[in-house]
């Protein structure tokens, strides 16, 4: 751990071996990232994702297999100064690794008599399309205490006001809020790992990672080009989500436009987070009659119940011989749906995950839900609002939101720039 040396309070959050040797300066990140914007990776064997843009990628991108979803806290003493040496640095490292090149000196080719500057464990393997997403929680502004530690408070958006309590609602502290949040996408596991380990090594001193956490099978396609994957309970997830492709969609309810707030943010988008863990075995004794009316569509195909297809419309008017709707008053989809919700959609990007399993033996598994939008007020909180209210989400029985996090994903990064520059000047 990196120790104050007396200096600038600022010193004893990022070395200046890590701030020169790794970032090199803002200055120098364009020229560090080699040929990121050409969006090749070393070996040659596939493409990388390109790091510079107006937006950052890792939200229109399509989307991974793999995820490494990081947040942390900033130390006590770390200074304004401190924080933006740990952007530069961060964001030096996330445009090498992206683009399939080692951090700094790399893992074997620097100093041997120091540690190496790169950990290592993605050596030979390519870019593997990782994306590397940064995101400001609401504490990076106001602290818990209420204090402006960065001289950033008036630079909050209205969109990241805190979320509300929702009923049903068993979040726990420890995986919920945060400072910043990093999200780290790939096709391979250990690529999307490496990311995260490194920029936590550099980070060793000025932030430590809150929680952190796995996820696998990307549950949500967001591009046109992909299928529709299948969430823990077996069912088609994503059908109705907006693809990149849409860029009116994408316009109206992802990016941030000019007038909705404090212009730093302007391309950007808001993410929230919510660990929501499956009980899978109560799940998995359900019939699947019940299943699909929970649900609201078919499991083999996805199409919603009474019509064909998986892309066909939801038909919320119909009724069944008996008179009764065909898709349950209560049903997940119904509640969900943008008619409902005064408009609301939301471009989500979760993953599965399994966490081993609990004290009595039960799997510790779900989905970490990801979705980013123009306006959490608007879209997330009144989607929500329908799913936990007095309807209540027949989907509530099987599931429990334990995690939640809120975040500022600012927009995309220009050469020479760092993340989230303009909200410094």
């Amino acid at each position: 751990m990196t120790h104050h040396d007396g200096s600038d309070d600022s010193a004893s959050t990022i070395s200046r071996r890590t701030l020169f040797g790794l970032a090199g300066g803002a200055a120098v990140i364009g020229a560090a990232a080699g040929g990121v914007g050409v969006a090749r990776s070393l070996t040659g064997r596939e493409p990388a994702v390109a790091f510079f843009g107006p937006h950052q990628a890792g939200i229109a991108t399509p989307a991974q297999d793999r995820l490494h979803f990081a947040v942390f806290d900033l130390g006590p003493a770390v200074s304004r100064a401190g924080l933006t040496a740990l952007l530069v640095a961060w964001t030096n490292a996330a445009a090498r690794m992206t683009a399939g090149e080692d951090v700094g000196t790399g893992a074997v080719t620097g100093n041997p008599g120091t540690p190496p500057d790169d950990t290592g464990e993605a050596l030979d393997l390519t870019a593997s399309r990782l994306t590397v997403t940064i995101g400001f929680g609401p504490t990076l502004f106001t602290d818990s205490r209420g204090v402006d530690r960065f001289g950033l408070a008036a630079m909050r958006p209205p969109q990241l006001s805190d979320l509300p309590s929702f009923p049903g609602d068993a979040l726990t502290d420890a995986i919920s809020g945060g400072d910043l949040c990093i999200q780290a996408c790939a096709d391979d596991p250990q690529v999307a790992v490496h990311a995260i380990r490194n920029l936590a090594r550099i980070a060793r001193g000025t932030a430590a990672v809150r929680y952190s956490q796995l996820g696998f099978g990307r549950t949500s396609s967001t591009s046109s080009r992909q299928t529709t994957p299948r969430n823990m309970m077996g069912f088609k997830d994503g059908t109705a989500n907006i693809k990149a492709e849409d860029a009116a969609a994408m316009n109206s309810d992802v990016w941030v436009q000019d007038g909705d707030g404090p212009p730093w943010m302007v391309g950007g988008t808001y993410l929230v987070t919510r660990r929501i863990r499956m009980l899978i075995e109560p799940w998995d004794s359900t019939s699947l009659t019940e299943q699909e009316r929970v649900i609201g569509r078919t499991k083999g195909s996805g199409s919603p119940l009474g019509r064909p297809a998986e892309f066909d419309p939801i038909d919320l008017e119909a009724k069944g011989s008996n008179g009764e709707p065909v898709v349950d008053m209560k049903a997940h989809v119904r509640l969900a749906h943008s008619t409902n919700n005064g408009g609301a959609l939301l471009l989500r990007r979760g993953y599965s995950f399994v966490d081993g399993t609990d004290e009595f033996g039960r799997l510790d598994a779900g989905l970490f839900f990801m979705a980013f939008q123009r306006d959490p007020r608007r879209q997330f909180v009144t989607i929500q609002r329908s799913l936990a209210g007095k309807f209540n989400d027949a989907l509530n029985e099987y599931i429990q939101h334990v995690g939640s996090g809120l975040f500022a994903c600012p927009p995309g990064v220009a050469p020479g720039q760092f993340w989230g520059q303009s909200l410094f000047t």
